[in-house]
Protein backbone atom coordinates (compact mmCIF):
# COMPACT_ATOMS: atom_id res chain seq x y z
CA UNK A 1 0.00 0.00 0.00
CA UNK A 2 1.68 3.21 -1.08
CA UNK A 3 1.95 5.44 2.56
CA UNK A 4 0.05 8.14 1.50
CA UNK A 5 -3.04 6.10 1.33
CA UNK A 6 -1.76 4.25 4.14
CA UNK A 7 -2.21 7.87 5.78
CA UNK A 8 -5.05 8.20 4.75
CA UNK A 9 -6.55 5.11 5.79
CA UNK A 10 -5.59 5.99 9.73
CA UNK A 11 -6.62 9.31 10.22
CA UNK A 12 -10.18 8.16 8.80
CA UNK A 13 -9.69 5.66 11.61
CA UNK A 14 -8.39 8.04 14.09
CA UNK A 15 -11.70 10.45 13.70
CA UNK A 16 -13.67 7.54 13.61
CA UNK A 17 -12.14 6.87 16.96
CA UNK A 18 -12.08 10.25 17.91
CA UNK A 19 -16.18 11.07 17.60
CA UNK A 20 -17.16 7.13 18.69
CA UNK A 21 -14.88 8.63 22.14
CA UNK A 22 -16.64 11.78 22.43
CA UNK A 23 -19.80 10.18 21.79
CA UNK A 24 -19.28 7.61 24.25
CA UNK A 25 -18.19 10.94 26.67
CA UNK A 26 -20.98 12.45 26.29
CA UNK A 27 -23.46 9.54 27.02
CA UNK A 28 -21.23 9.19 30.65
CA UNK A 29 -21.40 12.86 30.98
CA UNK A 30 -25.22 12.39 30.65
CA UNK A 31 -25.92 8.97 32.72
CA UNK A 32 -24.02 10.55 35.59
CA UNK A 33 -25.90 13.53 35.16
CA UNK A 34 -29.11 11.68 34.98
CA UNK A 35 -27.96 9.90 38.61
CA UNK A 36 -26.67 12.94 40.28
CA UNK A 37 -30.14 14.75 39.56
CA UNK A 38 -32.41 11.39 41.35
CA UNK A 39 -29.78 11.72 44.23
CA UNK A 40 -30.40 15.12 45.26
CA UNK A 41 -34.50 14.62 44.56
CA UNK A 42 -34.17 11.44 47.38
CA UNK A 43 -31.99 13.92 49.27
CA UNK A 44 -34.59 17.06 49.40
CA UNK A 45 -37.22 14.24 50.47
CA UNK A 46 -35.37 13.25 53.33
CA UNK A 47 -34.78 16.24 54.37
CA UNK A 48 -38.18 17.66 54.16
CA UNK A 49 -39.21 14.99 56.75
CA UNK A 50 -36.39 15.34 59.33
CA UNK A 51 -35.57 17.79 61.52
CA UNK A 52 -32.05 17.18 62.46
CA UNK A 53 -30.69 17.51 58.69
CA UNK A 54 -29.92 20.72 57.41
CA UNK A 55 -32.64 21.49 54.62
CA UNK A 56 -32.01 23.58 51.26
CA UNK A 57 -32.96 27.42 51.14
CA UNK A 58 -35.95 26.18 48.85
CA UNK A 59 -37.25 23.65 51.21
CA UNK A 60 -36.80 25.83 54.36
CA UNK A 61 -40.37 27.56 53.60
CA UNK A 62 -42.71 24.59 53.18
CA UNK A 63 -41.42 23.00 56.43
CA UNK A 64 -41.86 26.13 58.43
CA UNK A 65 -45.34 26.20 56.73
CA UNK A 66 -46.32 22.85 58.21
CA UNK A 67 -44.30 22.74 61.73
CA UNK A 68 -45.15 26.52 62.85
CA UNK A 69 -48.84 26.87 62.61
CA UNK A 70 -49.95 23.62 63.50
CA UNK A 71 -48.53 23.92 67.23
CA UNK A 72 -50.67 27.74 67.13
CA UNK A 73 -53.75 26.44 65.93
CA UNK A 74 -53.87 23.60 68.34
CA UNK A 75 -52.82 25.41 71.41
CA UNK A 76 -54.09 28.68 70.38
CA UNK A 77 -57.64 27.95 69.61
CA UNK A 78 -57.94 25.12 71.97
CA UNK A 79 -57.14 27.31 75.05
CA UNK A 80 -59.37 29.93 73.26
CA UNK A 81 -61.94 27.51 72.90
CA UNK A 82 -61.80 26.49 76.44
CA UNK A 83 -62.00 30.11 77.86
CA UNK A 84 -64.78 30.88 76.01
CA UNK A 85 -66.84 27.42 77.00
CA UNK A 86 -65.31 28.38 80.75
CA UNK A 87 -66.89 32.33 80.50
CA UNK A 88 -70.17 30.43 78.99
CA UNK A 89 -70.82 28.12 81.56
CA UNK A 90 -69.71 30.94 84.32
CA UNK A 91 -72.56 32.49 83.00
CA UNK A 92 -75.29 30.14 82.52
CA UNK A 93 -77.75 30.82 85.90
CA UNK A 94 -74.75 31.39 87.47
CA UNK A 95 -72.22 29.13 86.39
CA UNK A 96 -71.80 26.43 89.42
CA UNK A 97 -70.67 29.41 91.43
CA UNK A 98 -69.59 29.05 95.02
CA UNK A 99 -72.42 29.40 97.54
CA UNK A 100 -75.23 29.31 95.04
CA UNK A 101 -78.04 27.05 94.25
CA UNK A 102 -77.02 25.89 91.34
CA UNK A 103 -73.60 24.75 92.69
CA UNK A 104 -75.05 23.17 95.55
CA UNK A 105 -77.22 21.18 93.03
CA UNK A 106 -74.63 20.13 91.01
CA UNK A 107 -73.22 18.18 93.82
CA UNK A 108 -76.65 15.81 94.05
CA UNK A 109 -76.89 12.73 92.55
CA UNK A 110 -78.26 12.44 89.22
CA UNK A 111 -80.67 8.86 88.73
CA UNK A 112 -84.24 7.08 87.78
CA UNK A 113 -86.91 7.27 90.34
CA UNK A 114 -86.85 3.99 92.57
CA UNK A 115 -90.46 2.37 92.90
CA UNK A 116 -92.79 3.12 95.77
CA UNK A 117 -92.88 -0.17 96.88
CA UNK A 118 -93.00 -0.73 100.86
CA UNK A 119 -94.16 3.19 100.89
CA UNK A 120 -96.10 4.68 103.85
CA UNK A 121 -96.47 8.21 105.04
CA UNK A 122 -97.18 6.82 108.55
CA UNK A 123 -93.64 5.78 108.76
CA UNK A 124 -92.29 9.37 108.93
CA UNK A 125 -94.11 10.13 112.00
CA UNK A 126 -95.27 13.55 111.01
CA UNK A 127 -96.68 15.38 113.53
CA UNK A 128 -94.72 14.10 116.16
CA UNK A 129 -93.16 16.05 119.29
CA UNK A 130 -89.30 15.02 116.99
CA UNK A 131 -87.54 17.94 119.00
CA UNK A 132 -89.21 17.25 122.41
CA UNK A 133 -90.68 21.06 122.88
CA UNK A 134 -93.76 20.09 124.30
CA UNK A 135 -96.17 20.88 120.85
CA UNK A 136 -96.64 19.14 118.05
CA UNK A 137 -94.82 20.13 114.89
CA UNK A 138 -98.03 21.11 113.62
CA UNK A 139 -98.50 23.98 115.67
CA UNK A 140 -94.40 24.42 115.70
CA UNK A 141 -94.96 24.99 111.99
CA UNK A 142 -97.72 27.70 112.51
CA UNK A 143 -96.35 29.44 115.43
CA UNK A 144 -93.06 29.79 113.17
CA UNK A 145 -94.96 30.97 109.76
CA UNK A 146 -98.04 32.93 111.01
CA UNK A 147 -98.42 36.40 112.20
CA UNK A 148 -100.51 38.24 115.02
CA UNK A 149 -100.99 34.55 116.82
CA UNK A 150 -103.92 33.77 119.49
CA UNK A 151 -102.63 30.73 121.43
CA UNK A 152 -104.90 28.69 123.91
CA UNK A 153 -104.84 28.65 127.30
CA UNK A 154 -104.06 25.61 128.62
CA UNK A 155 -101.85 24.37 126.10
CA UNK A 156 -98.69 24.98 127.23
CA UNK A 157 -98.31 27.64 124.10
CA UNK A 158 -98.79 25.48 121.81
CA UNK A 159 -101.80 25.25 119.86
CA UNK A 160 -102.57 27.99 117.44
CA UNK A 161 -106.18 29.48 117.36
CA UNK A 162 -105.44 32.37 115.12
CA UNK A 163 -103.19 34.16 113.26
CA UNK A 164 -102.65 35.77 109.39
CA UNK A 165 -100.04 33.54 106.76
CA UNK A 166 -98.12 35.40 104.59
CA UNK A 167 -98.61 32.82 102.08
CA UNK A 168 -95.52 32.03 99.84
CA UNK A 169 -96.93 29.81 97.42
CA UNK A 170 -100.04 32.07 96.95
CA UNK A 171 -98.37 35.24 97.44
CA UNK A 172 -101.73 36.40 99.03
CA UNK A 173 -102.10 37.10 102.99
CA UNK A 174 -105.23 35.45 104.56
CA UNK A 175 -106.29 35.14 108.30
CA UNK A 176 -106.00 31.46 109.34
CA UNK A 177 -109.32 29.61 109.70
CA UNK A 178 -109.60 26.33 111.47
CA UNK A 179 -112.57 25.38 110.54
CA UNK A 180 -112.55 24.45 107.60
CA UNK A 181 -109.07 24.18 107.92
CA UNK A 182 -107.50 26.29 105.22
CA UNK A 183 -103.72 25.79 105.60
CA UNK A 184 -102.03 22.94 105.68
CA UNK A 185 -98.37 21.46 106.38
CA UNK A 186 -96.58 20.93 103.31
CA UNK A 187 -93.56 18.86 103.33
CA UNK A 188 -91.89 21.02 100.23
CA UNK A 189 -89.72 18.13 99.30
CA UNK A 190 -92.54 15.25 99.58
CA UNK A 191 -92.24 12.49 101.93
CA UNK A 192 -93.34 10.25 98.41
CA UNK A 193 -90.46 12.01 96.41
CA UNK A 194 -88.38 11.79 99.24
CA UNK A 195 -88.95 7.66 99.65
CA UNK A 196 -88.88 7.30 95.73
CA UNK A 197 -84.90 9.11 95.85
CA UNK A 198 -83.02 7.35 98.81
CA UNK A 199 -85.29 8.08 101.73
CA UNK A 200 -86.30 3.95 101.14
CA UNK A 201 -82.93 3.10 102.88
CA UNK A 202 -83.15 5.37 105.79
CA UNK A 203 -83.42 4.18 109.44
CA UNK A 204 -86.68 4.98 111.48
CA UNK A 205 -84.97 7.74 113.14
CA UNK A 206 -84.13 9.37 110.29
CA UNK A 207 -87.40 9.02 108.57
CA UNK A 208 -88.92 10.83 112.09
CA UNK A 209 -86.37 14.07 111.76
CA UNK A 210 -87.54 13.89 107.92
CA UNK A 211 -91.06 14.34 108.21
CA UNK A 212 -90.90 16.63 110.85
CA UNK A 213 -87.78 19.11 109.97
CA UNK A 214 -88.49 22.41 110.15
CA UNK A 215 -86.22 23.00 106.83
CA UNK A 216 -88.67 20.66 105.04
CA UNK A 217 -91.72 22.18 106.34
CA UNK A 218 -94.04 25.49 105.60
CA UNK A 219 -97.41 26.59 106.29
CA UNK A 220 -99.44 27.11 102.88
CA UNK A 221 -102.65 26.88 101.70
CA UNK A 222 -105.04 23.42 101.46
CA UNK A 223 -106.19 23.79 97.94
CA UNK A 224 -102.79 24.60 97.34
CA UNK A 225 -100.96 21.79 99.12
CA UNK A 226 -103.09 19.26 97.88
CA UNK A 227 -102.53 20.48 94.03
CA UNK A 228 -99.22 19.81 94.36
CA UNK A 229 -99.59 16.16 96.37
CA UNK A 230 -96.17 14.77 95.56
CA UNK A 231 -95.04 16.60 92.57
CA UNK A 232 -91.25 17.87 92.57
CA UNK A 233 -90.05 20.53 90.34
CA UNK A 234 -90.74 19.15 87.23
CA UNK A 235 -94.24 18.53 87.81
CA UNK A 236 -95.52 21.26 90.27
CA UNK A 237 -94.40 24.89 91.20
CA UNK A 238 -95.64 27.56 93.05
CA UNK A 239 -98.23 30.03 91.28
CA UNK A 240 -96.40 32.86 92.44
CA UNK A 241 -93.43 33.02 90.48
CA UNK A 242 -91.67 35.44 92.90
CA UNK A 243 -91.13 32.32 95.06
CA UNK A 244 -89.81 29.81 93.31
CA UNK A 245 -86.50 30.63 93.06
CA UNK A 246 -86.52 30.28 96.98
CA UNK A 247 -88.82 27.23 96.52
CA UNK A 248 -86.45 25.26 94.54
CA UNK A 249 -83.06 26.32 96.08
CA UNK A 250 -84.81 25.12 98.98
CA UNK A 251 -85.76 21.91 98.15
CA UNK A 252 -82.33 21.87 96.42
CA UNK A 253 -80.83 22.53 100.51
CA UNK A 254 -83.17 18.93 101.36
CA UNK A 255 -82.16 16.93 98.93
CA UNK A 256 -78.62 18.03 99.50
CA UNK A 257 -79.07 17.75 103.46
CA UNK A 258 -80.15 13.67 103.44
CA UNK A 259 -78.13 12.63 100.31
CA UNK A 260 -81.30 12.29 98.18
CA UNK A 261 -80.59 12.16 94.79
CA UNK A 262 -82.71 13.80 91.97
CA UNK A 263 -84.05 12.51 88.58
CA UNK A 264 -82.92 13.93 84.85
CA UNK A 265 -86.16 16.03 84.65
CA UNK A 266 -86.24 16.84 88.29
CA UNK A 267 -82.65 18.65 87.96
CA UNK A 268 -83.75 20.20 84.31
CA UNK A 269 -86.66 21.70 85.90
CA UNK A 270 -84.50 23.68 88.95
CA UNK A 271 -82.13 24.78 86.24
CA UNK A 272 -84.27 26.53 84.18
CA UNK A 273 -85.96 27.93 87.38
CA UNK A 274 -82.81 29.10 89.00
CA UNK A 275 -81.75 30.62 85.44
CA UNK A 276 -84.22 33.55 85.84
CA UNK A 277 -82.14 33.93 89.34
CA UNK A 278 -78.48 33.28 88.43
CA UNK A 279 -77.65 34.72 91.79
CA UNK A 280 -80.30 32.97 94.17
CA UNK A 281 -78.11 31.45 97.26
CA UNK A 282 -78.02 28.16 98.67
CA UNK A 283 -80.38 28.11 100.96
CA UNK A 284 -79.08 28.71 104.51
CA UNK A 285 -82.01 30.64 106.44
CA UNK A 286 -82.61 29.80 109.93
CA UNK A 287 -86.18 28.30 109.65
CA UNK A 288 -86.17 26.49 113.48
CA UNK A 289 -89.43 26.43 115.65
CA UNK A 290 -89.89 29.01 118.03
CA UNK A 291 -90.12 28.04 121.81
CA UNK A 292 -94.04 26.69 123.25
CA UNK A 293 -95.65 30.76 123.75
CA UNK A 294 -93.73 32.13 120.98
CA UNK A 295 -93.88 34.00 117.58
CA UNK A 296 -94.84 36.70 116.08
CA UNK A 297 -97.26 39.07 118.55
CA UNK A 298 -98.39 36.59 120.09
CA UNK A 299 -101.37 36.86 122.93
CA UNK A 300 -102.90 33.64 124.80
CA UNK A 301 -106.67 33.52 124.95
CA UNK A 302 -109.49 31.06 125.65
CA UNK A 303 -111.23 29.95 122.18
CA UNK A 304 -114.59 31.33 124.16
CA UNK A 305 -115.51 33.25 120.45
CA UNK A 306 -116.04 30.46 118.32
CA UNK A 307 -119.53 29.86 117.40
CA UNK A 308 -121.07 26.41 118.94
CA UNK A 309 -120.98 23.23 116.44
CA UNK A 310 -124.47 22.19 115.14
CA UNK A 311 -124.12 19.28 117.04
CA UNK A 312 -123.63 21.43 120.03
CA UNK A 313 -126.26 23.85 119.53
CA UNK A 314 -128.76 20.60 118.64
CA UNK A 315 -127.73 18.96 122.43
CA UNK A 316 -130.49 18.51 124.06
CA UNK A 317 -128.96 17.57 127.46
CA UNK A 318 -126.96 21.05 127.51
CA UNK A 319 -123.85 19.24 127.79
CA UNK A 320 -120.82 20.04 125.87
CA UNK A 321 -120.68 17.20 122.78
CA UNK A 322 -117.27 17.88 122.03
CA UNK A 323 -115.95 14.63 123.83
CA UNK A 324 -118.06 11.37 124.06
CA UNK A 325 -117.37 8.23 124.96
CA UNK A 326 -118.52 4.60 122.64
CA UNK A 327 -120.25 2.04 124.44
CA UNK A 328 -117.28 -0.66 124.00
CA UNK A 329 -113.77 -0.03 125.43
CA UNK A 330 -114.09 3.08 126.22
CA UNK A 331 -112.48 4.45 123.47
CA UNK A 332 -112.52 8.46 122.52
CA UNK A 333 -115.11 9.57 120.07
CA UNK A 334 -115.45 13.20 118.33
CA UNK A 335 -118.47 13.79 116.12
CA UNK A 336 -116.15 16.24 114.15
CA UNK A 337 -113.63 18.19 113.90
CA UNK A 338 -114.14 21.21 116.30
CA UNK A 339 -115.09 18.85 118.72
CA UNK A 340 -111.71 17.37 118.87
CA UNK A 341 -110.11 20.74 118.40
CA UNK A 342 -111.94 22.18 121.52
CA UNK A 343 -110.30 19.13 123.53
CA UNK A 344 -107.53 20.25 122.50
CA UNK A 345 -107.11 16.54 120.64
CA UNK A 346 -106.29 17.74 116.77
CA UNK A 347 -104.83 16.52 114.81
CA UNK A 348 -105.86 13.30 115.39
CA UNK A 349 -103.66 10.21 113.81
CA UNK A 350 -104.55 7.22 112.75
CA UNK A 351 -103.66 4.57 116.02
CA UNK A 352 -104.70 7.81 118.46
CA UNK A 353 -107.65 7.80 120.27
CA UNK A 354 -110.14 9.65 118.61
CA UNK A 355 -109.00 8.92 115.31
CA UNK A 356 -111.82 8.05 112.76
CA UNK A 357 -111.92 8.40 109.29
CA UNK A 358 -114.75 10.90 109.44
CA UNK A 359 -112.33 12.87 110.41
CA UNK A 360 -109.15 12.04 107.86
CA UNK A 361 -111.03 14.01 104.78
CA UNK A 362 -108.06 13.53 102.63
CA UNK A 363 -107.18 9.55 103.44
CA UNK A 364 -103.30 10.19 104.61
CA UNK A 365 -104.28 9.38 108.23
CA UNK A 366 -104.25 12.27 110.09
CA UNK A 367 -107.69 13.64 110.92
CA UNK A 368 -108.68 17.41 111.64
CA UNK A 369 -105.45 18.92 110.05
Amino acid sequence: MPFSAFLNHAMTRLRAGMVFALIAFLSIVLLSACADGGEVGVTEDASWNSESTPTAKTTDKPAAASETPAPTRGSGSSEAEGTKAEETEQGRAGGSAAGTALALLDELEVKGRAPKTGYDADLFKWRSDADHNGCDTRNDVLRRDLSDITLKAGTKGCVVIAGGLKDQYKGETYTFDRDPNNIDIDHIVARSNAWQTGAATFDEDTLKEFGNDPLNLLAVSSSLNRQKGDGDAATWLPPAKSYRCEYVSRQIAIKHKYDLWVVTAEKSAMQRVLSACDDEPAFTENVTWPKPGEGDDVTTAEDTKRKPSNSQKSNSTGSSSKETRTSGGGSVYYENCTAARDAGAAPVRRGDAGYASHLDRDGDGVGCE
